[in-house]
């Protein structure tokens, strides 16, 4: 029977909480209101999981870390009044598993039980995932073991045991949700729910009903209630891609949920509470997308507690090979029909610069094996590298004053789709934008100019 330990000054809410876990299943339940106490139920009975509130009569509860039986796994859970940026770093450097906002309630009790696992439980597993690493390439879904990737699996051991918001930075391509699904799979939330949300591909007018949910009649087409996200991801992770994506008047709301830890649905003043961990992502360099408006500054640096920068498949090129036999193998388990490259193709594989990254070399080795009659895959249908520039300036475009932002943005995407010979992943990469991103673009400009096509009056129409 797991032993818990509450460590909480204040008696009526320590009481309740005892109360309300044993209620909640076979534990024991003791409780202290200062570090000395503390220190003498620890020598009295180890505990398997503590809820620790800092701020104790005779000290911080940090300093039961120096206590070597207090730290030998053992789950600890930090209370704390609010979500805030300094407590979301503190758990992350003592290694915290997660933090309980106060007033400390039954659900939220409930969510921290349903998550407990000892940290030897997940230690064995990153033991086993490092094993399969060296013996087969992969840490999970995360295929390559060049050291820019080993540095990625060190960073992701260390963070998905907590509670820690995880901020994923890279070039489009380089697998952004992977890490994200990651770092869920081995977080204590992993039989809960993972949503990933591109709010590049959500319409601004419903991003706020998507992401927080709506009332029944709040607008106009609102006939039922509409959970969000959020409420959808209870108990588990929401990954958030293309942050920079998100309207600024919603970046706000999203900032008040990770400080507060609840939102309200539209049409609602009635709070929620958001037991979710959010992952957020972006393919632009986040303080470049501060500097032109398309993130708050308040918000990257609450995103911002644990950075994952991904590098670009150009800068781990000895696992282009690895991860194209990989690919292949997975067609070829869902096809039915073994192929092979010939060391030429493995050549050419590991010469190109994949300027799509991951996304690119799986889409190519999936025409490679598509278009291949045979058994063993040539050179014939793998891309090469544009020849290099002669001495010639990078092409240049301009923009008048007072364009507004929309028509600069639509005439730099068109010339540099043009620049590339109408390549999509080349042009999405050169531009720090997703190929979703950029589908959606020009197909907006399509309809755009189809619209302008069109004669206003029907009656003004050659006949």
């Amino acid at each position: 029977m797991n032993h818990v330990l509450i460590v909480e000054d204040d008696a009526d809410s320590a009481r309740m909480m005892a109360a309300l876990i044993g209620t909640m299943g076979p534990y024991t339940v003791a409780t202290a209101g200062s570090l000395r106490e503390a220190c003498l139920q620890i020598e009295l009975q180890r505990p398997d999981l503590v809820l620790l509130d800092l701020q104790l009569p005779d000290g911080s509860g940090m300093a039961l870390f120096d206590n070597p039986e207090f730290t030998v796994n053992v789950q600890v859970v930090l209370i704390t009044g609010h979500a805030s940026l300094d407590t979301s770093i503190q758990a992350l450097r003592l290694g915290a598993a997660d933090y309980l906002i106060k007033p400390v309630g039954a659900v939220q009790l409930e969510g921290i039980l349903s998550r407990f696992m000892k940290p030897d439980a997940l230690q064995a597993e990153l033991s086993a995932m490092t094993e399969a690493l060296e013996r087969e390439g992969h840490f999970g879904a995360l295929w390559g073991r060049s050291d820019a990737m080993r540095r990625i699996y060190d960073q992701l051991a260390r963070v998905s045991g907590t509670a820690a918001t995880v901020f994923i930075t890279g070039e489009s391509g380089t697998g952004k949700e992977v890490v994200a699904q990651t770092v869920h799979d081995l977080s204590r939330r992993r039989h809960s729910p993972f949503l990933a949300v591109n709010c590049g591909a959500v319409s601004p007018n419903l991003m706020e009903s998507e992401i927080f949910g709506h009332e029944k009649g709040s607008f106009t087409g609102a006939e039922r209630l509409h959970q969000g996200f959020f409420e959808r991801a209870h108990g588990g992770t929401l990954f958030l891609d293309e942050i920079t994506e998100m309207p600024q008047e919603l970046q706000v709301k999203l900032l008040r949920v990770l400080e507060s830890g609840s939102f309200a649905r539209v049409g609602s003043s009635e709070s929620q509470h958001a037991d979710v961990r959010v992952i957020a992502a972006t393919n632009r360099r986040p303080l470049d997308a501060v500097a032109s408006g398309r993130l708050r500054e308040d918000l990257l640096y609450r995103l911002n507690v644990f950075p994952v920068d991904l590098p670009p498949l150009r800068e781990r090129a000895t696992d282009v090979v690895l991860l194209a036999q990989h690919f292949l193998n997975d067609i070829a388990r869902r096809e039915g029909e073994v192929k092979r490259f010939a060391p030429e193709a493995l050549e050419r594989l590991g010469a190109y610069r994949w300027p799509g990254n991951v996304r690119e070399l799986r889409n190519v080795v999936q025409r490679v094996y598509v278009m291949t009659p045979g058994p063993v895959i040539g050179d014939d249908w793998l891309p090469r590298n544009p020849p290099e520039p002669e001495d010639e300036p990078d092409p240049e475009i301009s923009v008048k004053l007072g364009t507004s932002m929309a028509e600069a943005e639509r005439k730099l995407i068109l010339a540099t789709m043009q620049h590339f010979d109408n390549h999509k992943e080349r042009t999405a990469a050169a531009l720090g934008v997703s190929l979703k991103t950029l589908y959606n673009r020009l197909k907006s400009y399509a309809e755009e100019d189809e619209a302008e096509a069109e004669p206003s009056d029907p009656e003004a129409s050659p006949r």
